[in-house]
């Protein structure tokens, strides 16, 4: 598969390299005008009329493959994963730790705990204050 989307990636490079080669070589719309008059329109490579069906020709195929190749892109990187492994299946699922309260002593930094008097309680969740006890007193 991987060999697959490098040779897509590398004709989309090529198209685009391609197209914008082609555009800088083509005469805009005004320069037909500056030919009519003498200015050496004439003496191209493709004479004087034929480059313009080439280059515009060979634009329009090298932008509908650079379009193809772009689809082909987009489809290929949202396809699910064939392998069944992520970088996630290896991350371990723990849960947090409860939250415990300390009592009496060990409240107060600096002082020790005797055996047996500092035992984990498990602290209930605070209820949501409402109405009045939202309004912030100073």
């Amino acid at each position: 598969m991987n060999v697959v989307l490098t040779i897509v990636l590398a004709v989309q490079m090529l198209s685009a390299l391609g197209m914008i080669g082609l555009i800088l070589v083509q005469h805009g719309k005004g320069a037909d005008m500056g030919a009519a008059f003498g200015s050496g329109g004439s003496g191209s490579l493709f004479g004087a009329s034929g480059s313009a069906n080439f280059l515009s020709r060979t634009t329009g195929v090298l932008a509908a493959l650079f379009f193809a190749c772009t689809l082909l892109l987009a489809y290929f990187g949202n396809a699910p994963a064939r392998t069944g492994s992520s970088v996630l299946d290896g991350a371990a699922v723990t849960a947090p730790a409860p939250a415990v309260a300390a009592s009496g002593a060990a409240q107060i930094p600096g002082t020790s705990v005797p055996s047996g008097a500092g035992t984990a309680v498990p602290v209930p969740p605070a209820p949501a204050a409402s109405g009045a006890a939202q309004i912030p007193t100073k």
